[in-house]
């Protein structure tokens, strides 16, 4: 999970990790992957074999990291693409970069019994396996909740097992302000100290959130931090009332409505407040993108919205990051070359959605596609869940996750044209890490499969292509990794779930 783009069952005899297994490790970064599979081994299944740096013998897992290593024959292979083989003699992972190996790592996870003792045997398998997508992420609003860094690497740990690469973190919203900036402190000793229902606050240092950057990194995960603006700013101006046309600040919001907020525009002291907060978060940030919101921006004059993502988004450029934009920001010209949109419309587009998302494509830029009605997490599984929303047409099944294609979305939009997917879960109603855990499994699995997995053909329906009862089987078979993970999911009816072993892990 995701299906492989090739994998096929060998007529041989199985592979046994036995308690005496080693992990050998070749090419540049190798044993820091080793590393990973060797915690994960130990989590999963309770080995947690030695690492060697030479060839293997009898029983072992190889890590083998070289140019021509990845699936392609002719080495025009993708950076995250890999091989992996499996017979008695061992276990071998080929891959040209290390994101491939980790990936190749996760696959093998999968396929291991998610069970301690001695019989932890693999059929023999060949698979060669790439992403149709670079881009294959999953957003966590830690503006409307708050989250620690604790519970977003836990989070992180879960994401990668389905090969998503993009965390984007959601950091300011009008409930809260969870990112340090020391030129503008009281962003978070005010706009930081309380989010959504009046829940907890809380915020990331910069050390905190550098911190979380680099466990991500390890993990072969970008962070895409979004600050988001002109709207959805009530924090930062209850923090700063010069950020307001009255100089009065408005009170701590801790609702649910949207829309109400605006940072100014044509404003000196607003451009100086932009500047600082790009400057802090782009150095933060090793990735290539910041996000700038620009969606819900109700209370801005479509002129001064303008003008004030032309500005924003020259000073992220400014700071060597890529612009992404919800796909409100394409209505703006004169964005950088290059300006990601991310488009969060329904799958049948409404209005001027698709329009606008093909606007950054004729300014050469990408779009990442996030349709709401069946990529949005925080939606409802069905009618009457305590926890949801269910605006976006009412419930999403997990049927409704897997039954699209990013390339039938927008029409004129193509593969050549998207940079990827995401899943977004919005956190207003969704207030502890238990509950992000149910309601982004299992749905989360079904657009990593839509991100990473080949496209079927364009005379074929995307519903004959996607076949949900065998998703549903390897479902099955994945959850009881995220039980012995401790990962909490939905059992959602769709799927034959297995029996648990303990009850705790199960959504």
């Amino acid at each position: 999970m995701p299906r492989p783009v090739r994998m096929d069952q060998l007529d041989a005899a199985p592979f046994t990790l036995s308690p005496a297994a080693r992990i050998s490790v070749a090419g540049p970064g190798a044993h820091d992957v080793a590393v990973l599979l060797r915690a994960e081994l130990a989590t999963d299944c309770g080995r947690e074999p030695e690492i060697v740096d030479e060839p293997p013998a009898f029983g072992d897992i190889a890590i083998v990291i070289a140019p021509g290593e990845g699936p392609h024959a002719d080495g025009s292979d993708s950076e995250e693409g890999y091989t992996l083989e499996v017979a008695a003699e061992g276990v071998r992972i080929g891959a040209a970069t290390p994101a491939g190996a980790f990936w190749g790592v996760q696959t093998l996870r999968q396929l291991l019994p998610a069970a301690g003792g001695d019989a932890l045997a693999i059929d023999a398998v060949s698979v060669h396996d790439h992403p149709r997508f670079r881009y294959r992420g999953a957003m966590l609003d830690v503006a409307r909740h708050f989250f620690t860094p604790a519970e977003v690497e836990r989070f992180i740990d879960a994401i990668v097992l389905l090969k998503v690469n993009h965390l984007h973190l959601h950091l300011t919203d009008d409930q809260g302000w969870r990112i340090q900036i020391e030129s503008w402190p009281d962003l978070t000793r005010i706009g930081g100290s309380t989010g959504s229902d009046g829940s907890r606050g809380g915020f990331y240092t910069q050390r905190e959130f550098r911190d979380l950057v680099a466990y991500a990194a390890a993990r072969h995960v970008t962070i895409v931090p979004e600050i988001d603006m002109p709207g959805h700013t009530n924090a930062a101006l209850a923090s700063y009332p010069e950020l307001t046309a009255d100089g009065v600040a408005p009170e701590l919001y801790t609702g649910r409505e949207v829309g109400f907020s605006s940072l100014l525009s044509r404003d000196e002291t607003t451009r100086r407040f932009v500047r600082d907060v790009v400057r802090e978060v782009a150095a933060l940030t090793p990735g290539p993108f910041l996000h700038l919101g620009g969606d819900e921006a109700l209370s801005t004059a479509p002129g001064d919205f303008a003008e004030f993502v032309q500005d924003a988004a020259a000073v992220i450029a400014a700071n060597g990051k890529t612009p992404v934009g919800w796909h409100e920001v394409g209505k703006v010209e004169g964005l950088p070359a290059g300006t990601v949109g991310q488009y969060w419309d329904f799958t049948t587009p409404r209005d001027r959605a698709a329009d606008l998302a093909l606007a950054f494509v004729r300014n050469g830029g990408s779009v990442i596609l996030s349709p709401s009605d069946v990529a949005y997490l925080d939606i409802v599984y069905e009618d009457g869940d305590p926890i949801g929303q269910d605006w976006a047409g009412g419930p999403t099944t997990l049927r409704d996750s897997y039954v699209w294609d990013p390339a039938r979305i927008v029409p004129g939009l193509g593969d050549a044209h998207i940079l990827g997917v995401e899943a977004p879960l919005w956190t207003e109603t969704v207030p502890t890490i238990d509950d992000v855990e149910e309601m982004v499994f299992p749905r989360l699995a079904a657009v990593a499969e839509i991100g990473w997995s080949p496209a079927s053909a364009d005379t074929e329906p995307v519903e004959a292509a996607r076949d949900l009862e065998e998703f549903a089987e390897r479902l099955a078979a994945l959850a009881e990794h995220w039980d012995a993970a401790g990962t909490g999911y939905r059992r959602v009816p769709e799927v034959p779930w297995r029996q648990l072993a303990t009850e705790p892990g199960a959504g």
